[in-house]
């Protein structure tokens, strides 16, 4: 067991970076322990190699600095809300019993990013049931449910719960995302051109960022849903 704050999950690896990348870099210079869980290599993805993007992964890692990463190697482009999928995730998250969850965009253009939401949100509540027995490396594991799950928003503008300001951490998000270099915007790249490796997808990891920090009064911001109602405390650490 290795105990983090936060437990980011992806569908495939680059999923974490652009979805929550400036939230993860900014929670980990506040003190905060950050595990990255991918579900799939992304072998189906139509650029780079599922071997080219767990080198991408391990870098975007060393940028962000998190405490671990896992790849759970489900399969690409058929993920599914089965028993055997649940339970892997579950051992992930009783393994490092998170406070806060992050999954994938509740809907988006990619298909296993909505059916990853509906997995990781399954698994964090089974996962917290006693009666579910599951091991880890030989050794019984101890239910745990984590409090929050937080998805972040992909290629679709879903209209934020809440936003993160990332003002100071933009750079480093764009950082860990370019890690992934097989799979966004390089002009001299003799790979086919997708949907996310074009000019305009890399400017508008910014711009979105911006227009976010624009609409909640910061300069950068990133935004998440909610499953069920936020309370807090009082207002400290809202920007007004």
């Amino acid at each position: 067991m290795q105990k983090v704050d936060i437990l980011a999950i992806g569908a495939h690896p680059d999923d974490v970076e652009l979805g929550c990348g400036g939230t993860i870099a900014k929670m980990i210079a506040a003190g905060k322990t950050v595990a990255i869980v991918d579900l799939t290599r992304g072998e189906l993805g139509t650029r780079g190699t599922d071997l080219t993007r767990a080198e991408e992964a391990a870098k975007a890692s060393e940028i962000l600095k998190v405490s671990a990463r896992e790849n759970l190697e489900m399969k690409d482009g058929f993920l599914q809300n089965s028993e055997e999928y649940q339970l892997k995730i579950v051992k992930m998250i009783r393994k490092y019993q998170p406070t806060i969850v992050f999954s994938n965009a509740i809907d988006d253009r990619h298909p296993d990013h909505a059916k990853a939401h509906k997995l990781v949100s399954d698994a964090c509540f089974l996962a917290g049931l006693p009666k579910i027995e599951t091991v880890l490396d030989g050794q019984p594991q101890t239910a745990w449910r984590p409090k929050q799950i937080f998805s972040y928003i992909q290629w679709k503008n879903i209209t934020p719960d809440f936003v993160v300001d990332i003002s100071g951490f933009i750079d480093k998000k764009i950082e860990a995302c370019l890690a992934y270099k097989t799979q966004f915007y390089d002009p001299g790249s003799k790979e086919p051109m997708t949907p996310i490796a074009t000019k305009d997808f890399l400017e508008s990891l910014t711009y979105r960022a911006q227009d976010l920090g624009r609409l909640s009064g910061v300069e950068f911001a990133e935004g998440f849903t909610t499953e069920k109602l936020l309370a807090f405390k009082n207002f400290d650490g809202i920007v007004l």
